[in-house]
């Protein structure tokens, strides 16, 4: 899917970067309805973190689905990527998260995990997350965004903490690793909100609207009429 600029005018070297794109969830506050299929702009929020990957030079991409995997498949159908089908979505997200990252290529320098409801995500704030892990102090394994002291998405960390996750029990991913490792993790501080946005109720569909000006709106066949 193209390749990564060097950053800092070739001051870095370049990282072959793999994704993993989460969208397995059953929406189950917001109606029992596919958040990745929320539209802005009328464009669906999982084709937006595609083309934001894409446009951020991303190499590959894993796409893991689970619950409406037949309707949100046909949504990305003509993107390059990997489609991995989590058959038991509600064992969590963790279960969705290692299956990407055994989909993942083995020769990958760095690995993001990013969400399918962060509605306002684009291709820079990927690429400044790239450019954070590029530049992450010595001894860090993952860059993680941080706005004003609280932990966004997406994710980056090293093919190494990758294979070690996957090494671990069936109940470990990011955020575990994380807690078992923390002088490992590098706290990106940034004032980008963007990076602790997603939509999670419909509650949050209203917020975003009221704080951003942007409103999310259903496809037609997944509007609730009263």
């Amino acid at each position: 899917m193209g390749c990564i600029l060097k950053g800092g005018g070739g001051l870095y070297s370049r990282v072959t970067v793999g994704a993993v794109l989460l969208a397995a969830g059953s929406g189950s506050r917001m109606g029992h309805r596919p958040k990745s299929l929320l539209e802005l702009g009328g464009v669906p929020l999982i084709r937006r973190q595609l083309i934001a990957l894409s446009g951020a030079g991303v190499d590959e991409v894993v796409v893991v689905l689970g619950h409406y995997a037949d309707r949100i498949e046909e949504a990305v159908k003509e993107f390059p990527v990997t489609l991995v089908r989590n058959s038991d979505p509600d064992a969590g997200q963790i279960s969705s998260l290692r299956l990407g990252l055994q989909a993942l290529s083995p020769k990958l320098d760095a690995v993001l995990v990013a969400l399918a409801d962060q509605p306002l995500i684009n291709s820079q704030d990927i690429n400044d997350l790239i450019g954070a892990y590029k530049k992450r102090p010595t001894g860090a394994q993952v860059v993680q965004p941080t706005v004003d002291g609280l932990p966004g998405n997406p994710v980056m960390f090293s093919t190494e903490v990758r294979d070690q996750i996957l090494a671990g029990a069936a109940n470990v991913g990011c955020r575990q690793w994380q807690s078992a490792n923390p002088e490992q993790v590098h706290p990106w501080a940034t004032t980008n909100t963007r990076y602790r946005t997603d939509v999670d109720t419909l509650d949050d569909i209203e917020a975003l609207a009221a704080r951003t000006g942007h409103r999310l709106k259903w496809p037609a066949d997944l509007m609730v009429t009263a």
